[in-house]
C-alpha cells in the first residue's frame, strides 16, 4: 500500500521537519520520503490546513470487552479511538473476566495484529479488583501488560497499595490508582457543594480524592517505586502533586481532557451525560486544572472513554451510571480550551504517555514506520452519521466540534474518516 500525504504541517519535536509543512509518501507502512513536493500519481490525502503528528495515545479507556460488548466492543471502540485521531489506546482491566491472566492480556494483543488502532492492556493490580489479593504481576508483565491498576476501582486496601509498589519494582513497572475514598463518596452523584445542595443530589467530596493521594505519597515515600494518579479532579489535588514533585518523589498524573471544560454547574438539567466519576467540580478547580496542564504539572491528557448505553443512562440522575463516550470529541474539546495553544499540548497524548508505559516513540523521519495523526482545525458535528461508538451517551453528541481528526496511519494502514 502506497500514498501519499500533501502539504501536511509536521508537529514533532523529535523530527527535523518539526514546523514544516512537506508532503510525506508512505510506501508499506515506511515513510519513504519527506519533501516539499512530490510527484506522485496514486492515491493522496490532502485537506485545508492539514497537520501531521506521532499517532496519538490515549491513556485511559474501557472499551467494556469481554463481558460488556453491548456498550463497547474491541471494534467498534477501536472505530471510535481512530475517529478520534487515537493510534494507541491503553485499556482498563474492569472487564469480565478482569484482565488479571496471560489469556486476558493475549486477547488484546492477538487483536493488534490486523488493528490499524493498537490496544495496550493495564493489568488489574487486585484479583477482580476488590483491592484484596494481589495479581502475579510479574507474569502480567512479562505477558505484556503495560501498567498495572484497578482501573474505574481505586486501589483502597492500604496493604495492596504498598506491596504493588515494592513489587512493581522488580521490573520497574507503572501502578496507576485512582484516587478516591470510596468510603467518602458512597451514594454520591456530582460534586459535594452549593450546585449538588440546589439539585438535591448527594455529593461527592473533593475530600475523597486528597485523602487518597496524601496515603498513596506516604507510601510511595516509603516504598519508592513509580505512581500515576488519574483522573485529577480538584485544586487540592493539583497542589499536592505539585509539592510531591518538587520533594523528588517519582510521582506523575493525568486529567480527563473533559474536566477542563465543564463544572457542576454544567449539571442544572440533570444532563446524564455529565455524570461521571471523578465528578466535574467548581469553576475554580477547573482553573486550576487548566493551569497546572500549562505549567506541566499535569503529565498527560487522557479521553476517560466511558461508553454507556441508553439503558444505563435514560434514567433518573440518581440511578444513572457512570461516564460518557469521550474518544472522537478529545481534540474538539482541547480546541475549544486552549484555542491556537492546542498544538502545544501535543506531547501530553503523544510522547509522554509512551515514555511513562516504556513504548517506542516513533518519529517523523524517512525509513521509520509510520504512525501517524493527521489533523486540522476544521468544524464537524458529532451526531448519528460521524459517531463510531455504540455508545451515544456524550454531552457533546448532536453539537458542533472545532478541531477534526482527519485519519491515522498505523500498524500499515491508512484510516480515514
Amino acid at each position: 500500500m502506497e500514498f501519499l500525504i500533501r502539504s501536511a504541517q509536521i508537529i514533532d519535536k523529535h523530527s527535523p521537519f518539526h514546523q514544516f509543512t512537506k508532503d510525506i509518501l508512505i510506501s508499506d507502512g515506511i515513510i519513504k520520503r519527506i519533501d516539499d513536493k512530490v510527484d506522485f500519481d496514486g492515491q493522496v490525502v490532502s485537506a485545508d490546513g492539514l497537520k501531521v503528528s506521532i499517532g496519538w495515545i490515549d491513556m485511559r479507556a474501557h472499551y467494556q470487552d469481554p463481558g460488556y460488548e453491548h456498550k463497547e466492543d474491541l471494534e467498534s471502540g477501536s472505530a471510535t479511538a481512530a475517529a478520534g485521531g487515537f493510534t494507541d489506546v491503553v485499556v482498563l482491566p474492569n472487564t469480565q473476566p478482569v484482565t488479571s491472566s496471560k489469556n486476558s492480556i493475549s486477547y488484546y494483543l492477538k487483536w493488534n495484529k490486523t488493528s490499524a488502532v493498537q490496544l495496550h492492556p493495564m493489568a488489574a493490580v487486585s484479583l477482580g479488583c476488590e483491592g484484596k489479593e494481589l495479581t502475579e504481576m510479574i507474569d502480567l508483565h512479562t505477558a505484556g501488560a503495560v501498567a498495572f491498576g484497578d482501573g474505574l476501582r481505586p486501589i483502597w486496601h492500604t496493604d495492596i497499595m504498598l506491596k504493588g509498589l515494592q513489587y512493581l519494582q522488580k521490573f520497574d513497572g507503572l501502578l496507576m490508582n485512582k484516587p478516591e475514598d470510596e468510603m467518602l463518596t458512597a451514594f454520591g452523584h456530582m460534586n459535594e457543594g452549593k450546585a449538588s445542595t440546589i439539585l438535591g443530589l448527594k455529593g461527592m467530596p473533593t475530600l475523597a480524592e486528597a485523602v487518597m493521594i496524601e496515603r498513596d505519597l506516604k507510601l510511595l515515600e516509603y516504598a519508592g517505586g513509580r505512581l500515576h494518579f488519574s483522573l485529577i479532579s480538584t485544586k487540592e489535588g493539583i497542589e499536592l502533586i505539585k509539592e510531591a514533585k518538587s520533594k523528588g518523589l517519582n510521582v506523575t498524573c493525568d486529567v480527563g481532557v473533559n474536566y477542563l471544560k465543564f463544572t457542576d454547574e454544567d449539571l442544572s438539567d440533570y444532563d446524564t451525560n455529565l455524570k461521571v466519576n471523578p465528578p466535574y467540580r467548581t469553576e475554580s478547580d477547573r482553573e486550576a486544572l487548566i493551569s497546572a496542564v500549562k505549567d506541566g504539572t499535569v503529565d498527560c491528557l487522557v479521553s476517560d472513554h466511558i461508553p454507556q448505553d441508553e439503558e444505563s443512562k435514560k434514567l433518573e440522575f440518581d440511578l444513572a451510571d457512570f461516564g460518557s463516550s469521550n474518544q472522537q470529541a478529545f481534540f474538539g474539546v482541547l480546541n475549544e480550551v486552549f484555542g491556537k495553544d492546542a498544538e502545544a499540548y501535543i506531547h501530553l497524548f503523544t510522547v509522554k504517555p509512551r515514555e511513562l508505559l516504556k513504548l517506542p516513540t516513533p518519529s517523523i523521519q524517512e525509513g521509520q514506520q509510520a504512525c501517524l495523526t493527521l489533523f486540522n482545525s476544521d468544524a464537524w458535528q458529532l451526531d448519528a452519521k460521524t459517531n463510531k461508538s455504540k455508545s451515544v451517551a456524550s454531552p457533546f453528541f448532536g453539537k458542533e466540534l472545532r478541531g477534526k481528526a482527519i485519519g491515522i496511519v498505523s500498524n500499515g494502514q491508512l484510516i480515514l474518516n
